[in-house]
């Protein structure tokens, strides 16, 4: 069980400790994982997760000369084995191996923890090709760390910074 990135077992395990211990589940079974108290990240009812990756990358701002814009996501992501399955960049989208997709819109955010992007509950705008993600009716950016928008002032206009991040992504389909 090695990953793409070459950190294998001991970081996937962490991932999976780090999930648990915060009230997270990996959701083998279809089980949406636990909120805590961010019921504002909840999908509809009879939604049921379809799918689950595990994302590392980078969120992408611009230096405008007076402050950073978001430009995108930049990330792989992986299944609960460590193979890759896919990627996520601007749009929101998600693109598997399998050869579908998916295009999110933000319903709603909420921050856990204040040093990490925000927790998300996007809608789909559109869910196609063969793959997994056929169908997709909802995704969810949950255990984020890093990713926020750089502190200090950038240097010249059109710089670009890239901050690492990881998040756990779960898919959901209306049953």
């Amino acid at each position: 069980m090695t990953t793409a990135t070459g950190r294998g077992v001991v970081l996937l395990a962490a991932v999976g400790l780090l999930l648990l211990g915060a009230g997270g589940s990996t959701a083998r079974d279809g089980r949406s994982p636990d909120l805590d108290d961010y019921d504002v990240l909840r999908p509809p009812a009879g939604s049921r997760v379809a799918f689950e990756a595990y994302a590392e990358g980078v969120q992408v701002y611009q230096w405008t000369g007076t402050t950073w814009t978001f430009v995108g996501p930049e990330a792989v992501l992986y299944d609960l084995d460590g193979d890759v399955v896919g990627i996520h960049y601007a749009g929101p989208t998600w693109e598997t191996v399998s050869g579908s997709t998916v295009v999110g819109a933000v319903v709603s955010r909420a921050t856990p923890d204040p040093t990490a992007i925000p927790w998300l509950l996007l809608r789909a705008v559109s869910a196609d090709g063969p793959g997994v993600l056929r169908r997709a009716t909802h995704v969810q950016r949950l255990y984020t760390t890093g990713g926020l928008v750089p502190a200090a002032p950038g240097g010249v206009p059109g710089e670009m910074a890239r901050v690492p991040y990881t998040a756990y992504y779960f898919f959901y389909r209306t049953q």
